[in-house]
């Protein structure tokens, strides 16, 4: 059974507990990622080239996260968290009871792209703590998800779309 309904005159509904699912794991992903970037060695730009700086366990885990985040923002339906969700987790638990718009999750996603991309490419210019901040800034948030359901990306979206930044084609759900 789909979580997910369909109408004509917005996008499909999906289950409010999916996002949440999914930034758990990011925010497991991210820390571990942070945690690596910190103990890291990866050497300055005067001490090597930017080969060397990619080579930072740190940076790889934070590579992988980015290449996640573009996959859930490009195609949310088939994104690794999203499917483990509705395969793995959904059948095992009750109905869901609350439906979300679709859209400030994944402009979310993009948001994380963002962050954690800013993050990469300054470490590769050899920015000093740029992989530790960037990817503590990405875990913050995605930890406020998982833990509260307090989605800042979704927040972002919604103040955009009142300031008319961000014109959605349909009514918001």
């Amino acid at each position: 059974m789909s979580t997910e309904t369909t109408t004509k005159s917005r996008p499909k509904a999906i289950d409010s507990r999916a996002p949440r699912f999914a930034a758990a794991i990011t925010a497991t992903l991210l820390v571990v990622a942070v945690f690596l970037a910190a103990i890291g060695n990866s050497p300055t730009a005067g001490e090597a080239g930017t080969g060397a700086l990619a080579t930072d366990p740190g940076f790889i885990l934070l590579a992988v996260i980015a290449v996640l985040f573009a996959w859930s923002y490009t195609s949310p339906a088939t994104a690794p968290w999203g499917v483990l969700f509705r395969k793995a987790v959904q059948p095992r638990i009750s109905a869901p009871t609350q439906f979300e718009d679709p859209r400030p999750p994944r402009f979310s996603q993009l948001v994380g792209l963002i962050v954690v991309a800013a993050g990469l490419v300054l470490h590769l210019v050899a920015v000093p703590w740029a992989l530790v901040i960037f990817g503590a800034a990405a875990f913050v948030a995605a930890f406020l998800n998982a833990a509260f359901g307090f989605c800042l990306g979704c927040k972002l979206y919604l103040i955009l779309v009142r300031v008319r930044v961000i014109r959605p084609a349909t009514p918001l759900v």
